[in-house]
Parts: C-alpha cells; structure tokens; sequence
C-alpha cells in the first residue's frame, strides 16, 4: 500500500502546513514519507558554512504538498 505522499520522496516540494494558529509553507526535497509524517530537508549555506534543515510535519497538519521546479543554485549578487 502506497502512502500518500510516497511518490514525491527524492523530489524538491513545497509544503503547506499549519502550527497552532499559523498557515506555513516549507521548501525542501521531501526524504521521507512514514505514512504518518513527512520529512522535508533542505541544504543551504550561512556565513559560508553549509548547513542542513530537516522539519517532520505530521500529516494531520498538512494542506497540501507539490512539487515544484528545482531552484538554482547560482543566485546573483
């Protein structure tokens, strides 16, 4: 049995998720799907370190989930 989100996994998505009283939305490369969460990581780089983000959102908390286009990583400054 297939969980909801399973064909997603390895994919960039943006996440639309509410905590509390707030509507979020988190961008990142969904890694996991345990058929009771998903899990989102995202790398990005602060202060010249590269970093990793990881954020586990229950699935009675999510809106929706997409996918959406690969940023690039050459951004202009």
């Amino acid at each position: 049995m297939l969980t909801p989100y399973e064909a997603l996994v390895g994919k960039r998505v943006e996440a639309h998720y509410r905590a509390s009283d707030l509507q979020l939305s988190a961008a990142g490369t969904l890694v996991a799907d345990s058929g009771k969460s998903i899990s989102i990581e995202d790398n990005f780089v602060q202060n010249g370190r590269e970093k990793k983000m990881r954020l586990e959102i229950p699935y009675q908390f999510i809106f929706r989930v997409v996918e959406t286009p690969k940023s690039s990583s050459a951004s202009p400054q």
